[in-house]
């Protein structure tokens, strides 16, 4: 584990390899877990913000479920968590032609008429960021893949020798700024050598 500033970053972070393959896991990170996607608490302002825009993006059952359910929802575990359609499909997701999941604010974004892309906790999967309960100040930076639904990603990372830090740039960056990203690189140039 490597420490920079007040996060505490594992080092599978810096020494696995990950690339997504969504024709293997069809974006299943966006339905399959025990509640929605976490939201830090300015997000909820930007969901608020930017949700006349994105819902033609989602489909009717996501729409039906924000009107009963609300933009966010709060779970004892998680805090403020996007809704899901019964415990399944986040409510701002849909499936394309493919198949693959797709989410309502990134498609929106992607087409200029947002400027949020989507949840940093989405951006950044497979990374799992968790507060310290002994520090508040202290967040513990992790790589939590799913097993199964991962396998694909993990195979195809290994083959392209790309690590997860790496592959994860931009979202890091968005999270904690150039300047993390840099530390974190040293470290990751550090622990090769």
């Amino acid at each position: 584990m490597i420490a920079i500033d007040n996060k505490l970053i594992s080092d599978e972070v810096l020494e696995e390899q990950f690339v997504c393959d969504l024709t293997s896991c069809k974006g299943g990170c966006c339905e399959d877990g025990v509640a929605g996607a976490p939201l830090e608490d300015w997000e909820k302002a930007e969901i608020d913000k930017y949700l006349d825009t994105v819902i033609p993006y989602l489909t009717p059952k996501g729409q039906k479920e924000l009107k009963k359910q609300g933009n966010y929802v709060y779970d004892e575990e998680f805090g403020w968590v996007t809704p899901t359609i019964n415990s399944g499909l986040c409510v701002y997701g849909y499936k394309n032609k493919l198949g693959v999941i797709q989410c309502g604010f990134e498609q929106a974004y992607n087409d200029g008429k947002i400027g949020w892309k989507k949840p940093i906790s989405c951006h950044l999967f497979p990374i799992r960021i968790s507060q310290s309960k002994q520090d508040p100040d202290v967040e513990y930076v992790n790589y939590e893949p799913r097993q199964d639904l991962c396998a694909a990603a993990c195979s195809f990372g290994k083959k392209l020798k790309v690590p997860v830090y790496i592959f994860l740039k931009e979202p890091i960056i968005r999270k904690y700024g150039e300047a993390f990203y840099e530390a974190l690189e040293a470290s990751a140039q550090h622990l090769k050598e």
